[in-house]
């Protein structure tokens, strides 16, 4: 039995029904996962999104973090051709819901300043940990864009 292709990285091309996965310019390639994924039918989601930098540092601070979150996701659903006026659902998971909701006021302000004033379903679960350890949060995201 032949082991499964990788899933190619890029954009589709006019005759290729092929998923690809999205990959922005400079960023480190990811180890067992991909940032997001694409296919025909313009729907576009990414994985688990912290809020690190290109160079893996994070911010302090929830709302910073968040802040940096979305601006990964943006990217992300740019390489897909896709942008924030396409999300239709996040789905938040973070590490103490107190700290999730002190920072409400300030994560609003992220909010409007990266994503828009575009509000998707959205869902917040609380978890015992993430796989990165300094990530406060990490969100998945989906878009669809219309055809």
């Amino acid at each position: 039995m032949t082991p499964p292709k990788p899933i190619p990285i890029g954009k589709l091309a006019d005759d290729d029904d092929m998923p690809r996965a999205l990959q922005p310019q400079g960023w480190p390639l990811p180890q067992g996962y991909a940032n997001g994924m694409m296919a025909r039918g313009r729907v576009v989601l990414t994985g688990g999104v912290v809020g690190w930098d290109v160079m893996g540092n994070f911010p302090d601070g929830f709302a910073a973090q968040a802040r940096q979150v979305f601006s990964n996701i943006v990217r992300i659903l740019a390489e897909g051709g896709a942008g924030p006026e396409h999300l239709m659902r996040l789905t938040w998971y973070v590490v103490d819901l107190d700290e999730y909701l002190a920072s409400r006021r300030e994560l609003g302000r992220a909010y409007r300043e990266t994503i828009g004033a575009h509000y998707p379903a959205m869902a917040v679960v609380q978890v015992v940990g993430l796989v990165e350890k300094k990530a406060r949060l990490e969100i998945e995201a989906t878009a669809v864009v219309p055809e």
